[in-house]
């Protein structure tokens, strides 16, 4: 009740930042690395690649909403006072500088300096004779085969065009002079960019004589030069490339569903045919080529995007992983916690105290070890887990399949819901279920976004429960590129909490209270609620108020009101968002006492942290959830106390407080809804959050066995 007052009280335009627009702003910040001087060449493609990546899925998912509604002539403007239309507008006059700075960057830097390091992405007309002749053989034997060129006439309706596909309109003439269009799709099986010395000088190195020497050309190129093989006795008159964006977030009709699994397959298949949200075109495509585009893709002038460069730069990202470390940051190796070297006996670990991994500066391995361990502990009785995106090659998967064989029960709730892995899901469900395990896909209209594993393990002196909780997924190949936070505990309340919700996911439950979890749609709205609106009393009674949340989005416009009452009411807040955040801090009445900061760096930035100062009682939960409707009302997620001072200690000095003096990867926001970077006016020496945390755990480990040895 408190929550919808305090909504009611701040619920005006000017007090939300629109969600979607926040969003552009935090892909500028990743454009931003991208166009940093500092940055090691290939570090800066990097950057680029993932900057198209973000803005495809962007597409694909909220303009493709916002469009839907245009279409259901839905005119009722969101929190911050925007209409769909004027949401739209806004979006495409932000997004268009910073595609014109991508463009940029890659003419005026990225192209220089990869020749100047001996990597040149040539044209074909540039290419030698002999070069040419190697590259048409290899079209020939390689690429033609592959190729359906799709004739568009009376007889052949125009072709389907699939999502994110780099394509070819091309206008051919026949020798009666009749033209037609038809259209080639680059095929994405096989690499954009090709490396010409290795088809011309097949097993070369690399590197000759020391020097780096290597040239690529364009797949589209390729094709392009060898249209004429593809329309025999034709006059090929142009050729350009197309891609188009579909809208990919089709609608699941959960609750008439009678099998989820074949729901979420059809709902696989039909995002094939999602309709096309936005159709981008290299500049030279003649009018008329447009015009056919847009007829026949249904799309109107303001859906398309005419660029000034190659088509889909995301593809850049196999640049990136060329073996050319020199253009590369430092590489660096995970450290395995140097507690897990000194016990092998896992559970006796945990059995002595609480234990926290911070990924990817401590290594995924133990998370591995412990439920690869329980799988082959014949004292083990069951392993329950919650799987959202696990990857393709899941070796915690083959961990649980291996206990089901060795005849422990074993439950795993696979998320099925999980946006763009759903295949994957799919796969390891049925993988699953071959051996026996008992697998749940999900709960009607809720996704499972908590993280949880419990181990049940028979002892000498009874039954022993053991339970991992974490912020981010168990995928060992994100656990290297993305922050998060591990928990290990045997406590018996979270025990209990955990137990309580596995029967709230694989049976019928109306469990309300946890001993010391909350647990989201169930309480955990409420339980953060309390726990702001105790800063406020303490602050109101003479006391220091004060919160620290870092986190990925704020969004929800309740938990941003009850965030401005506490800020009028004397609470220091900070906030360390890496993506998108509605409130807008430091404004005289509303949030002056809130300060908001944004980490975008090497490593994507994941965990979710909230301090709560208590009057120096400090309460810290980790979570699996951020701060926006879906999480806390649509979602199964969890939030979990750290109550072992040692471990509070460790995450107030290595990461919460070295997040707030960041002064090298951290962006402020401003009153004005626009990001600045941090530039250090502190008197501590510059500092990068995350080069700090890879030295200090490599050197605390390193310390470690040298006082051991």
């Amino acid at each position: 009740m408190i929550g919808k007052e305090l909504l009611k009280k701040y619920n005006s335009p000017q007090n939300f930042i629109n969600r979607d627009l926040s969003w552009i702003e935090f892909n500028r910040r990743v454009l931003q690395e991208a166009l940093d001087q500092n940055l090691p060449l290939l570090e800066k493609i990097k950057f680029a690649s993932i900057f198209c990546t973000n803005l495809d899925e962007f597409y694909m998912i909220r303009v493709s909403g916002i469009k839907e509604q245009i279409e259901a002539n839905v005119a009722e403007p969101t929190i911050d006072g925007l209409t769909p239309i004027q949401q739209l507008q806004k979006i495409e006059k932000a997004i268009q500088p910073m595609l014109k700075q991508l463009f940029d960057l890659w003419f005026n830097e990225i192209i220089p300096k990869l020749k100047q390091n001996g990597i040149e992405i040539s044209s074909y007309d540039a290419l030698s004779e002999h070069e040419k002749n190697a590259l048409n053989e290899f079209f020939k034997k390689e690429i033609y085969p592959v190729l359906t060129p799709l004739a568009f006439d009376p007889g052949r309706p125009f072709p389907y065009i699939s999502n994110l596909s780099l394509s070819l309109a091309i206008l051919v003439r026949k020798q009666n002079g009749e033209q037609h269009f038809a259209r080639v799709k680059v095929p994405n099986i096989l690499p954009r960019l090709l490396q010409i010395d290795q088809i011309v000088n097949p097993g070369r190195k690399i590197s000759n004589n020391g020097e780096l020497n290597i040239k690529m050309i364009w797949l589209g190129d390729l094709i392009i030069a060898n249209l004429g093989l593809l329309f025999p006795g034709m006059e090929v008159l142009e050729a350009h490339r197309f891609r188009i964006t579909r809208d990919t977030d089709i609608e699941l009709q959960e609750d008439e569903a009678d099998d989820l699994l074949s729901v979420i397959e059809e709902n696989i298949r039909q995002r094939r045919f999602g309709s096309v949200v936005r159709l981008e075109v290299a500049s030279k495509m003649p009018e008329f080529m447009l015009e056919t585009l847009m007829e026949n893709l249904q799309v109107k002038r303001d859906d398309v995007h005419i660029l000034d460069g190659p088509l889909g730069l995301s593809d850049i990202m196999l640049l990136y992983q060329l073996p050319l470390h020199q253009l590369k940051s430092k590489p660096y190796y995970q450290v395995v916690s140097k507690i897990f070297e000194e016990e092998e006996d896992v559970f006796n670990l945990i059995k002595q105290r609480d234990l926290i991994l911070h990924h990817p500066y401590h290594s995924f391995k133990p998370v591995i070890d412990f439920i690869n361990k329980a799988a082959r502990d014949p004292e083990v009785l069951a392993i329950k887990q919650t799987l959202y995106r696990v990857g393709s090659d899941s070796p915690i998967v083959k961990s649980l399949i291996e206990a089901a064989e060795r005849g422990k029960q074993v439950a795993v709730l696979v998320e099925l819901k999980a946006r763009f892995d759903e295949e994957n899901n799919i796969y390891w469900a049925r993988e699953l279920e071959k051996v026996g395990v008992h697998v749940v896909y999900g709960l009607i209209g809720l996704k499972t976004h908590a993280k949880m594993t419990l181990v049940v393990r028979k002892e000498t002196d009874g039954v022993k429960r053991y339970v991992h909780l974490s912020t981010g997924n168990y995928n060992a190949t994100t656990a290297k590129i993305y922050t998060d936070i591990g928990f290990f505990t045997c406590d018996e309340d979270i025990c209990t909490d955990v137990t309580d919700i596995f029967n709230y996911l694989t049976g019928y439950s109306e469990q309300r209270v946890f001993k010391k979890l909350f647990v989201a749609p169930i309480n955990m709205r409420e339980k953060f609620l309390e726990l702001i609106f105790r800063e406020i009393r303490n602050a109101e009674n003479g006391g220091d108020g004060r919160l620290i949340f870092k986190l990925n989005s704020l969004v929800d416009p309740m938990m941003i009101s009850a965030l401005y009452e506490a800020s009028n009411k004397g609470v220091q807040i900070d906030l360390i968002v890496r993506g998108i955040c509605c409130l807008i801090p430091g404004i005289k009445g509303l949030s002056e006492n809130i300060r908001v900061r944004s980490i975008v760096g090497r490593f994507l930035e994941h965990s979710r942290v909230f301090y709560f100062y208590n009057n120096g009682s400090e309460d810290i939960y980790l979570s699996s959830a951020d701060l926006m409707q879906r999480n806390l009302d649509r979602r199964v997620e969890i939030a979990f106390p750290i109550e072992d001072q040692r471990i509070k200690n460790e995450l107030m000095r290595t990461l919460i407080k070295v997040s707030l003096k960041d002064s090298v990867k951290a962006r402020t926001l401003l009153p004005d809804m626009t990001y600045v970077m941090a530039n250090g006016k502190s008197k501590d020496k510059s500092i990068d959050s995350q080069e700090w945390l890879m030295e200090y755990t490599l050197k605390t480990n390193t310390d470690s066995k040298k006082k051991k040895r």
